[in-house]
This record gives C-alpha cells, structure tokens and sequence, in this order.
C-alpha cells in the first residue's frame, strides 16, 4: 500500500472513530429518574396538562405558536414536567393497547414539540437531522421511561410500529406541513378510537395529501404512505383497501369506479407554524425514502 492511501486511510479510521463519541456528547435525555417502586402502568398517566398545553398553541389545522409557546417561562417548564411525567411508565405492567398507543403517541408529539423549542426560530426540522456527523433530533433526543431511553426513531419505529395499528402514521407529527395535523388535544385511551379515525379522515381531505386525476386514473397520495407502505397492505390494492374508507366519498366513488394508478405527492418539511410559511428554505417541498 502505498503512502498516500495508507494516510487517507488512517485519517478515514480517525474520522470514524470519533463519530460515536461526537453522537455520545450530542444525546439529550429528557425526562427523570424513577424509582422502580414509583412506576406505574400506561393506564394511569395522565396527559391533561399536556392537553392544556395543545390547546393552548394549537390550531385546527395542526400549525403551532412556537413563538409564543417559546416565549412563556411558565408553559415552557409546563411541558417538561408533563415529559417528567412519562418517565414513570412501565411499559412491562399490564395496561390496555388503547393506553399504551395514547402514551407513545403524545410521547412521540410533546418530544418532538420540546426538540422544536430548543431551536426554535428554524424554517424545518429537517435542519436538524444530520446523516452523519452532527445534531439529530431524531436519534439524540431521547425520552427516559422507566429507566430506558427511547429516541424518536425508536418510538415510532421499535414501538408504536409495532402496535399493530397503521393509523398512528396520521398521530405522531413531524413538525412538519407534509406531518398529519397536530391534533390540539392529547390522546386519551377513552377517545383514541375515535381521535385516530377524525385525524385520519382530516389528513386525506386536505390536497396536499391526496388528490385523484380521473383523466388519468391517477390516485396521487402523501409520500408518507409511500415511506410506510407496507404497515398499509402487502401491496398497493391492500394499502388502498385499508385506506379508502378514510378518502373523501368523491374519490371512494371514482376509484371504485375508474380504478386508480398510484403517483406520490412532495412532502412540505417546512415547519408547521402558526405564521406566513417561508416560501423557500431548506425544507421545502423535500422528498425523502423515509421521514425519519
């Protein structure tokens, strides 16, 4: 081996093994130390305060007053005490699914809210998801529950993926325009059902998530159930199978009708904010293999 490569080797080698210790320093675990004595089961937590909070600076729509969430001491330290809160779960005692998808659902959403917050101005959370070296939210912002820390990707995808239940796609949110709404109230086992099926009906009615070309035939949908296709159905008539039911009646009709080829829509990374949306940025209409 020559000099040359034998030093771009080494160098690669020193890059490389830097890199957990750079991620290692990075991590931020939100949430606290439980005694094992304390914990107690999904059932029993309470996401009241967390519901305040949404309806407090959400809209109808999803889009967020960061600003003002931001700017308040008082709902600041608000929504890190609800976080406090999830810490005490056992996800080992016997609790319904119901609860146990409401937890990791708001999980999901006040941790994302709070990594929003913490660099809050930005134009998308996708400023924030280094690849290699540096920052991601999704990886180094972690949840402690019951001892154990949970990432975003972990929650979504080693938790609630595996819950046997496609609808949390149109829950957790993204902080995104292209996300599901963000439902300005908190999941609650009593409601779930009902909540998944409203956000679920509320994400295929805006246009930005579905739109059918009869000419064509042509279904075109979110690239969200492009990313998640198989949690839908094996193949494209089971995902839409499963889906429809949620589409407006118009498009129900004119697929049952015309049948349908399916093209994907862009995604909008542009955070979603209660204010004029910055037209151009680093987030704007991105396409990705996967959300997170």
């Amino acid at each position: 081996m020559n000099k040359p490569l034998i030093f771009i080797v080494l160098i690669v080698v020193a890059f490389a093994s830097l890199i957990p210790i750079a991620n290692a320093q990075r991590k931020q675990v939100l949430g606290r130390s439980v005694a094992s004595n304390q914990l107690v089961s999904f059932d029993s937590i309470d996401h009241s305060s967390f519901d305040t909070l949404l309806q407090k600076y959400v809209d109808e729509d999803g889009m967020v007053n960061y600003k003002d969430w931001g700017a308040s001491s008082a709902d600041r330290e608000s929504l890190l005490t609800y976080i406090n809160s999830l810490s005490a779960a056992n996800p080992n005692t016997r609790s319904s699914k119901e609860s146990a998808l409401a937890f990791w659902i708001n999980s999901y959403n006040a941790v994302t809210i709070e990594g929003i917050l913490q660099v809050y101005p930005t134009t998308s959370i996708r400023n924030h998801t280094a690849k290699v070296a540096g920052y991601n939210i999704w990886h180094h912002l972690k949840l402690n529950v019951a001892g154990s820390e949970y990432s975003l990707n972990d929650i979504e995808h080693n938790v609630l993926r595996k819950m046997d239940e496609p609808r949390i796609h149109f829950a957790i949110v993204c902080a995104s325009i292209g996300c599901p709404r963000l439902l300005n109230q908190a999941y609650v086992a009593e409601n779930l059902e009902e909540q998944l099926q409203v956000n679920t009906r509320d994400f295929f009615s805006r246009s930005q998530n579905l739109q059918y070309d009869s000419a064509s035939s042509t279904l075109q949908l979110s690239s969200l159930i492009n990313w998640f296709a198989d949690d839908f159905g094996k193949d494209s008539n089971g995902q839409v199978t499963y889906l429809a039911p949620y589409f407006p009646k118009q498009v129900q009709t004119a697929i049952s009708t015309r049948g349908f080829n399916i093209s994907y829509l862009d995604y909008d990374w542009n955070i979603n904010e209660q204010k004029t949306q910055v037209s151009q940025g680093s987030g704007s209409n991105k396409k990705g293999s996967n959300r997170r």
